[in-house]
């Protein structure tokens, strides 16, 4: 709670002035729920409690702390009653206080962490959060919460000591509680919500049935009638009780905490899965792997991401409380995935939602894994096709054989080719006990990987290990290649990855030695993702000369040339990527090697053309410059930088590209078959846009030699692509290499193209190499992997090429 108190001194004492009625500061210790129905008629709970919330990241220490009570409608004789408090609040953890205890209800609390003998009223009351123990004396709002020792207040019913408005909805039945964010807005009304009551101690235990673990408990539902046949469950929206099962996995870190439980005696249909997670948030739960639990909460269907982008839902008990019967327990038997168990259909299509189509597991790789949500599964030794990351992932294959790439990754290939055997494996295991391994695409997870499997919206499902595999290293390295000759033109392509000053120094220097080393020094490097020098600092800034001098020194440091740059700055904010960073194309050139044609007038808004000079020869209007940077289809977007070069005399034309992003697509996982890809529509437009520059220069110049370059964004069979390529207006350097080794980036352990090379056919003589040096490994310079092109420029005359090509060949021999 924030508030300020107005005070000053007068006459040695301190007046203080008119406040509004919010308490104190908390220092991150807040009242988390209050019932005062304990024991009453209707009540499920035998007692009435307090239970504090600790919403801060360290420990607060309560010792000489106390929580108290006042009657709603407090008489000049009222009085405070006083429950003393020891200990400490863990961060993100509860602590519950007993009160007193009535004749009615059947649950107790957990061991209450401490105990007082308030006889609270069920309706209506103020609860105080108070440093010390000595009982408050003030009997309004006004007054209670301008005393310093008081750190928060509940009022509820018609309390008339509350902050704000009071709470409403308490009765026997329903305590008031704060959601589990600890919201604190100064108005007890909007804070807290009625509901039934969920006692939680430090341990994070529920109540207990009063007959003890051995007695027999009812239950309304059984985790396989909760998941149901389909992938909502049945039982949405509803409240469930004393559910059973043994704890198969606890996730102890983050924001998304709670653990995993499975039904020991399953039902004989392979549809429904026999487990559930529990959802606890940032509170800890006070379980461990083999505990028999009864679990009581809603049923809710949650979307990793938020409902609007497409995922599927995970099935998950929230607000719930549990009762451990027993520790030590048997799991239940994994069951296994892998190439024999994994069906080679991917998902139904031809519906708007698969949601209320029925499960069919032995049909459909992503029935399958849905009819496992939050059951134990194990993977055996498996190929790893997506590198380990910082977050404690990586990706394997269960089918090795499916489509699979000369490095080991797992090729995406079409739309229809979305890779069933693709698992993401991430770690139940906090990293100071065993830190995740680092993991290249082609390594092996050897050994047996075990875990509840789940669902998130960073990659759909995933096996959350309780047990991992070591990981084997591959043969795979960073690829070098080879030099250009004297005669050929190289010309490259480098998503950098928001590169800004901001940027450690060992970011530069390996992109420095990577373009030195394994590029070859390139004549000509299309940058893209070059932030201005503030990186993503937003302040107005839009020069990037600090960035391009920096990536340069680095060049030359790591051996390289000192190489020279061009590029247009954005207007401020316009060109999408990382706000304040101001993202755009660039151009490196080695002067020694290649000329840079400049032609003044290029500038944000001003659009690049195409002429002839007065001996008939086709030039651009700018180099460089943007190709029409007012186009709608350029909106939140890189524009493209066209330049004019010159190669031992002859004209080469590169154009650098950036296209919109994926961002808004639905998962190859989505719930809607087949997944949207509504960021399609502006990389169409964006193709269309270019493809018409393109055309106005062929025509100009049928035998011109232009290279189109960069992140486009999309794959090689994309309507995007087609858009750029038909009717051979430019040609796709990637469909010279073999099938699999046609990609340059990896997404959720799909090996895949974004980046690409194309030229207008009268490049006939060249030879493309896209260099696996980022993509496919755990240490990445950038998540994009370089391309280079070298080419031989045409002289626009087919037997002056001819000539020129005997005589390189006659040259090379001797």
């Amino acid at each position: 709670m924030a508030t300020t108190v107005a005070g000053a001194l007068a006459g040695g004492a301190l007046v203080i002035a008119p406040a509004p009625a919010v308490a104190a500061p908390a220092v991150d210790v807040l009242l988390a729920e209050v019932y005062g129905g304990g024991g009453n008629s209707g009540a499920s709970l035998t007692n009435d409690f307090i239970e504090l919330g600790n919403k801060g990241s360290a420990a607060v220490a309560v010792d000489g702390w106390s929580v108290q009570y006042l009657p709603a409608a407090p008489k000049p004789t009222s009085a405070w009653q006083v429950t003393p408090l020891t200990g400490a609040v863990a961060p993100g953890g509860r602590y519950l206080i007993g009160e007193a205890k009535g004749a009615g209800g059947t649950l107790v609390l957990p061991t209450p962490d401490a105990q007082g003998s308030i006889n609270m009223s069920g309706t209506g009351g103020t609860v105080a959060l108070v440093r010390g123990t000595t009982a408050l004396t003030c009997l309004t709002a006004v007054d209670c919460l301008a005393d310093a020792r008081v750190v928060d207040v509940a009022g509820y019913g018609d309390a008339v000591v509350r902050e704000g408005n009071p709470a409403s909805g308490a009765s026997n039945s329903a305590s008031v509680a704060r959601t589990s964010a600890l919201a604190d807005t100064d108005d007890n009304g909007a804070d807290f919500a009625a509901g039934a009551p969920t006692p939680l101690n430090a341990r994070g235990q529920g109540p207990t049935d009063p007959g003890g673990p051995g007695e027999p408990e009812p239950t309304d539902a059984r985790i396989h009638e909760i998941q149901g046949t389909t992938r909502v469950s049945p039982k949405n929206g509803a409240r469930v009780t004393s559910v059973p099962g043994v704890v198969t996995g606890v996730r102890t870190f983050g924001s998304a905490r709670g653990f995993w439980f499975q039904d020991i005696r399953p039902d004989d249909d392979p549809r429904t899965s026999e487990g559930l997670f529990v959802f606890t948030g940032t509170v800890t739960p006070q379980v461990a792997v083999g505990d028999a639990v009864k679990v009581t909460g809603k049923v809710e269907e949650f979307y990793p991401g938020g409902i609007g982008i497409g995922g599927q839902s995970l099935t998950q008990l929230t607000g719930a409380t549990w009762v451990i019967h027993a520790s030590g327990q048997a799991l239940p038997a994994p069951v296994t995935l892998d190439a024999a168990t994994l069906p080679d259909a991917y998902v139904p299509t031809g519906t708007p939602s698969i949601e209320a189509l029925a499960l069919e597991p032995s049909k459909y790789a992503l029935d399958l894994y849905e009819s496992l949500e939050g059951q134990l599964t194990r993977v055996g030794e498996s190929r790893v096709v997506g590198p380990s990351t910082s977050f404690g992932e990586l990706w394997v294959t269960l089918e090795p054989t499916q489509n699979a790439t000369a490095q080991g990754g797992t090729l995406y290939a079409g739309y229809d080719a979305q890779n069933g055997g693709r698992l993401k494996v991430s770690s139940l295991i906090p990293f100071s006990q065993e830190p995740f391994p680092q993991a290249n695409v082609g390594d092996t997870l050897t050994g047996t990987t075990t875990g509840p499997l789940t669902y998130d919206n960073f990659g759909g499902y995933a096996l959350a290990s309780t047990t991992l595999g070591k990981v084997v290293k591959g043969a795979l390295t960073p690829e070098t290649t080879r030099d250009q000759k004297n005669t050929e033109l190289a010309v490259a392509t480098y998503n950098v990855d928001n590169l800004s000053p901001k940027d450690a120094q060992a970011k530069f220097d390996r992109l420095g030695k990577g373009i030195v080393t394994n590029l070859s020094t390139p004549d000509v490097v299309a940058l893209e993702e070059i932030q201005d020098n503030s990186g993503p600092t937003n302040d107005g800034v839009v020069a990037a000369d600090q960035t391009l001098d920096k990536l340069v020194a680095a060049i030359k440091a790591a051996g390289g040339p000192t190489y020279s740059w061009r590029s247009i700055e954005p207007v401020d904010g316009k060109d999408g990527g990382q706000p304040g960073g101001n993202i755009r194309n660039a151009f490196l050139f080695d002067a020694t090697r290649v000329e840079f044609v400049d032609r003044p007038g290029g500038g944000p808004a001003s659009a690049v053309g195409v002429r002839k000079d007065w001996l008939g020869r086709t030039q651009l209007t700018q180099s460089p410059g943007r190709v029409s940077p007012a186009d709608p289809a350029w909106e939140n977007s890189r524009k493209p930088l066209a330049a004019e070069f010159r190669f031992r005399g002859k004209t080469v034309f590169v154009i650098a590209n950036h296209f919109a992003s994926k961002g808004g697509d639905q998962a190859l996982d989505s719930r809607f078959q087949p997944p949207t890809r509504s960021s399609e529509v502006q990389r169409v437009a964006q193709a269309k846009v270019l493809r018409g520059f393109v055309d106005e220069l062929s025509k100009s110049d049928p035998r011109a030699n232009l290279v189109v370059l960069g992140d486009l964004n999309d794959f090689a069979f994309s309507p995007t692509l087609k858009t750029l390529t038909d009717g051979g207006a430019l040609r796709t350097m990637v469909d010279t290499l073999p099938a699999n080794e046609r990609w340059g980036y990896v997404f959720n352990g799909n090996s895949q193209m974004l980046d690409h090379i194309l030229t207008s056919p009268r490049l006939t003589r060249f030879e493309y190499d896209i260099v696996h040096v980022n993509a496919a490994f755990a240490d990445q310079a950038s998540d994009h992997d370089p391309q280079v092109l070298r080419v031989h420029p045409s002289t626009g005359n087919d037997f002056l090429d001819c000539l020129e090509r005997l005589w390189e060949e006659l040259f090379e021999r001797s």
